[in-house]
């Protein structure tokens, strides 16, 4: 039993209760694989359960990759067939089902499913950013920020860094935003941020990354990507950019050079990168830009086919919303959403 046993079943419960609001008779289906911690997994399957729930534990052995690399090892039919039924299907997979024929035809074909990927996040980043956050509040910001980005057509982001890029918006694109409500069909990941599918062949400068998990990056490391028509066109910096280059040149993927996503990460209980994508990519003040694979569910109606998915992370941002500044170094400053944001930042802190 783990030392944070009571920690997680308070998670556990508070998602299966507050945020998925867990009906009597609802099928839950919660799919991990060998890589998996399954005293999560249990204690998520017993808190459905106490909900009225009907929980289903499906475990596979780990595959020799994420996405659709995964296809080959898993015994999709049978996985697809369940999941296509469910209410609820929480994925703790170590090597994560996202992105695969089985998620797509699941997401497509399943109107009333309410997903959520969990990943390898462990009891601690869960209490971090569940049980340590205002939720309520959290979702009052993102969505302060949402209805902006309903009416934009534009968007820059710049570090002290040297980042320094700008791209349109396609209103076609689905604006996801993670507010922790999963109660009614949703693509859902732990609650923190506003996702962007960016115009495609719009965006254009530099992003100078703080952390790239595939080349495991410090402070000191330096990856630059020139940007270009929405494809990264050079990657400038150090060994650790030749690194990524030598990455995504593997894939042989004229996609994967491309952007797919741009999450707006504001998630209080995440101050400081930990070199955890789980907790990083929803760091208070940041963003994560993800690139290559993005669904047809997210940029209609084909989507943006690729091998494989990455993402990297900028912290302390400043952003613009047509040119009206957001936030600044971090920080929200927008006098509609400055008050929220103290507020949550407050709660969090105690």
């Amino acid at each position: 039993m783990s030392k944070y046993d009571y920690e997680l079943n308070l998670i556990a419960h508070k998602m299966m209760k507050d945020m998925f609001k867990v009906q009597p008779g609802e099928s839950v289906v919660l799919t991990a694989d060998t890589g998996s911690d399954m005293e999560i997994v249990e204690a998520f399957a017993k808190a459905a359960f106490t909900a009225g729930g009907k929980p289903m534990v499906v475990r596979v052995a780990t595959p020799r990759g994420e996405g659709q690399e995964g296809m080959a090892d898993w015994p999709h039919e049978c996985l697809t067939g369940a999941i296509l039924h469910a209410d609820v299907w929480i994925e703790f997979n170590s090597q994560f089902m996202l992105y695969s024929d089985i998620w797509e035809t699941a997401m497509r074909d399943n109107k009333k499913l309410r997903y959520l990927i969990i990943y390898d996040a462990s009891v601690e980043q869960l209490n971090q950013l569940v049980t340590k956050v205002d939720i309520p509040l959290m979702g009052q910001l993102l969505n302060g920020i949402n209805v902006m980005l309903e009416k934009a057509a534009t968007i820059r982001v710049t570090t002290e860094r040297g980042t320094d890029f700008t791209y349109e918006l396609d209103h076609n694109h689905v604006l996801d935003l993670d507010d922790g409500q999963y109660h009614k069909p949703k693509f859902g990941t732990l609650p923190g941020y506003i996702n962007i599918v960016p115009k495609f062949n719009t965006m254009k400068g530099r992003i100078v990354f703080d952390e790239l998990m595939q080349v495991g990056m410090t402070k000191d490391s330096r990856v630059e990507f020139v940007m270009d028509k929405g494809r990264i066109v050079d990657f400038v910096g150090d060994g650790k950019a030749e690194q990524m280059k030598a990455f995504v040149d593997s894939f042989e993927d004229e996609n994967m050079y491309k952007i797919s996503h741009m999450m707006i990460s504001l998630n209080p209980g995440v101050r400081a990168l930990t070199e955890s994508i789980v907790i990083d990519e929803r760091i208070y003040g940041g963003i994560d830009l993800g690139f290559g694979h993005t669904s047809p569910i997210d940029a209609p109606p084909h989507g943006q086919p690729a091998k494989s998915h990455f993402d990297g992370i900028l912290e302390k941002t400043t952003i613009y919303i047509d040119d009206v500044k957001i936030t600044e170094n971090g920080q929200v400053i927008h006098e509609d959403l400055k008050d929220i944001a103290d507020a949550l930042l407050l709660i969090a802190d105690k």
